[in-house]
């Protein structure tokens, strides 16, 4: 028969007094260890993803703005180029990236808008895929000529192509890009002979121009205005329905006497992150982005880009997506913009 042990209340109160800390010790022992709380955003380096090659406006812009956020946010962002058919390799990869804000796409309008009225089936849909975060800047755009080319005014071009089928090469960064779109226009609305060449990005086609391969383009005034200065090219017309403020003296399409709708849009180069980022990161970078943008020096850097500064809120960006995106849709099948 097993004894049991009596101890009076002052024996129990001294062996209590000896077991709590071995107690408490294997307390902790078992107890699961919590994990360590999550880092504020960021936390890591960031990357920018360029779906283009360096050199054109895009480009030009994203380092600007990765400088700039850098600061801001205390962590560097890495300016990536992914370029390859026309702006989808890099959207694509930004599209698949993981949704916690550390992979983000600066873009023009083409490879989220008339990509999908150009392709079938595109690795990616811009609408459920990716999501806005801020417009940084809308991008102006001229028409211009290699100096080759006997021309002055959008009409002396469109004289010198009629007289001259097949002498004119109009460049452009891509499929479905402005210079496509109006090189299509020009073609069908105009019934000229004008062969379009399509190249990986803008810094590209603007070596070829200035060499003469192609002869004419519809290019970022950023990439093109300082070859203006030397005579190797030459402005005819810019697109929008106001002039730019790089290049002052250079009229609209519309005061040139040409005022089709594919002559007056233009559209915003915006920040973007794959649709499932958190909303609250999404504000981060919105506000962050704004403020960058809002700021002397950015708003001097953009406008000697020869762009415009935006600097929208993720909402502003948002809602301007949705009521471009049915324009630049119609716009395309009406011009008949087809793949090469």
């Amino acid at each position: 028969m097993m004894t049991v042990a009596r101890f009076s209340p002052r024996q129990r109160g001294k062996l209590l007094l000896a077991v709590l800390p071995w107690l408490g010790a294997a307390a902790l022992a078992v107890a699961p260890v919590a994990a360590p709380a999550q880092g504020a955003y960021p936390a890591k380096p960031i990357h920018l993803i360029v779906a283009y090659p360096p050199g054109g406006l895009t480009d030009t812009l994203a380092r600007a703005v990765g400088d700039g956020l850098s600061r801001q946010l205390g962590k560097t962002v890495v300016v990536e180029n992914k370029g390859g058919a026309g702006g989808i390799i890099g959207t694509d990869y930004v599209a698949k990236a993981a949704p916690d804000g550390y992979t983000l796409l600066m873009t023009i309008p083409g490879p989220i808008t008339s990509n999908l009225a150009l392709y079938k089936k595109l690795p990616y849909d811009p609408r459920t895929d990716l999501r806005p975060v801020s417009d940084i800047a809308t991008a102006r755009t001229v028409l211009a000529v290699n100096s080759s080319v006997p021309a002055r005014t959008v009409a002396e071009l469109l004289s010198y192509a009629k007289a001259s089928p097949g002498k004119l090469r109009m460049g452009s960064w891509g499929a479905g890009t402005q210079p496509h779109t109006i090189q299509t226009y020009f073609a069908r609305q105009y019934q000229i002979d004008m062969l379009h060449v399509p190249y990986r990005g803008e810094g590209p086609m603007v070596t070829d121009l200035l060499a003469g391969q192609v002869n004419v383009t519809v290019g970022s005034v950023t990439a093109l205005k300082q070859h203006f200065a030397t005579g190797k090219l030459r402005p005819l017309a810019v697109t929008g329905t106001r002039r730019a403020q790089a290049l002052p003296d250079v009229p609209t399409f519309t005061e040139a006497g040409y005022a089709d709708e594919p002559f007056r849009l233009t559209g915003p180069i915006t920040l973007m992150a794959p649709a499932k980022t958190p909303q609250d990161i999404i504000d981060r970078l919105g506000r962050e982005t704004a403020s960058l943008v809002a700021s002397a020096d950015m708003q001097r850097r953009i406008a000697d880009m020869g762009a415009e500064p935006l600097g929208t809120t993720p909402a502003q960006a948002e809602a301007a997506y949705k009521a471009y995106l049915p324009v630049v849709l119609k716009l395309t099948a009406d011009t008949g913009v087809t793949l090469d």
